[in-house]
């Protein structure tokens, strides 16, 4: 089978997802272009130079809906011979794009392609299209849903997670973040997002929270702990699929959870044809992919199964892993993958997570990726794994492995 490499791979800084956030005033497919514009200048791509753009999303409703690929693909720089290509996987949209389009390079079925993803949290809101498993009965009831909050709040009480250990982990985050943006470790992939004029809107992670502490933490209020025990109440749905738990103990709140923002991040993916055509070297090649479906109450416990098959399916261990990235959606999700597979937490996010900078949905898979790769490269290590959690019940995972 052919062989995947990546060869390049950016994101923009992730605005706050409010309206006074520096990037609310940015489209989706004008944050998006902006992005494929880096990937072709850095890399000189002239032409049809690339299969297609696969770009996920997880609202697609307004301007982020229709297929807000190809839209991107126009307002980019890009050849409109190029088409595009959108899909949804939830919070793993961009790393499935990532995924979809290594296994196609795999497969033959073209020399390269730009994959990622994109979500501006402040322009089209989360849960805004309108999902039936949130808001259809005959589904909802029958799947016992709660929101991902309460699910985050089912690990930490399943699994034993304590609200110290959450807070711990969101300070690990905060502090490790700050250390990365202070030693430029992200100045390789960040590309800043610009007006018309090519004035500097935003060159930062500006939802961090630098200096936060234990205590500061301590006295923020558990963020689901009222819908969840309000009648009817969420938490009796969940201890009707767990009657083995006595109650639901709520751990997390705006602190140890994921911040909303907006972003865009994109991969550029060929063969080794495609490498010698424009004169690009390979930064790593893709080793494994995985997805997996399971019980869409709990719902988040998605990087563990999904580890579990990406490395019996590559022959791989836990162990030969040298770093790994876990998306931060909630604490407890974290705390969970290192609970499962007894791994470091020196080897987990070392330079910060969704805890840290947040979560643009569809954008964070490709993301990670692309920061798991720098910090191979900066820490000169060889192999690394990225993972999310996704909402209704799914986990998606990803092997690199530099040349």
């Amino acid at each position: 089978m052919t062989e995947a490499y990546i060869y390049d791979a950016v994101r923009t800084p992730r605005g706050k997802g409010r309206k006074d956030g520096s990037l609310h005033e940015v489209t989706a497919s004008r944050l998006s272009a902006g992005v494929l514009n880096a990937l072709k200048d850095r890399n000189g791509l002239e032409g049809h130079a690339v299969e297609d753009v696969i770009w996920g999303n997880a609202t697609q409703v307004m301007e982020q809906g229709g297929c807000l690929a190809r839209t991107a693909v126009l307002q980019s720089e890009l050849d409109e011979a190029i088409p595009g290509l959108s899909i949804n996987r939830f919070c793993a949209s961009g790393m499935e794009a990532v995924n979809l389009a290594a296994n196609q390079v795999r497969g033959g079925a073209g020399n390269a392609y730009i994959a990622g993803g994109v979500e501006m949290m402040s322009r089209v809101a989360m849960g805004s299209d309108g999902a039936s498993i949130a808001v259809d009965p005959s589904i909802a009831m029958e799947q016992y849903f709660v929101p991902q909050g309460i699910s985050a709040d089912i690990i930490a009480t399943e699994y034993g997670f304590s609200r110290d250990q959450a807070d711990e982990l969101a300070v690990r985050s905060q502090d490790r973040a700050a250390k990365a943006w202070e030693e430029g470790r992200f100045d390789k992939s960040i590309v800043a997002v610009k007006d018309i004029n090519g004035l500097p809107i935003l060159d930062n992670d500006e939802y961090m929270r630098p200096g936060t502490d234990m205590q500061s933490l301590g006295g923020l209020k558990p963020a689901f702990k009222d819908m969840g025990e309000a009648m009817p109440g969420f938490d009796k749905v969940a201890l009707m699929k767990y009657p083995h738990l006595e109650r639901i103990n709520h751990i997390h709140h705006a602190g140890n959870s994921s911040g909303i923002v907006d972003g865009s991040a994109g991969v550029l993916i060929g063969n080794a044809d495609f490498g010698k055509e424009f004169g690009l070297t390979p930064r790593a090649k893709i080793r494994a992919t995985a997805k997996i479906g399971l019980d869409p109450t709990i719902m988040l416990t998605g990087p563990v199964p999904v580890t579990e098959k990406i490395m019996a399916d590559s022959g791989l261990t836990v162990k030969d892993m040298d770093l790994f990235e876990v998306n931060e959606a909630f604490a407890s999700v974290v705390l969970r993958f290192q609970q499962a597979f007894d791994v470091d937490p020196d080897l987990v996010n070392v330079n910060g997570g969704s805890i840290a900078m947040g979560h643009p949905l569809g954008a964070t898979g490709a993301i990670i990726i692309g920061t798991l790769l720098d910090e191979l490269e900066r820490s000169d290590k060889e192999i690394g794994m990225a993972t999310l959690c996704v909402a209704s019940g799914m986990g998606a995972a990803t092997i690199i492995e530099r040349v």
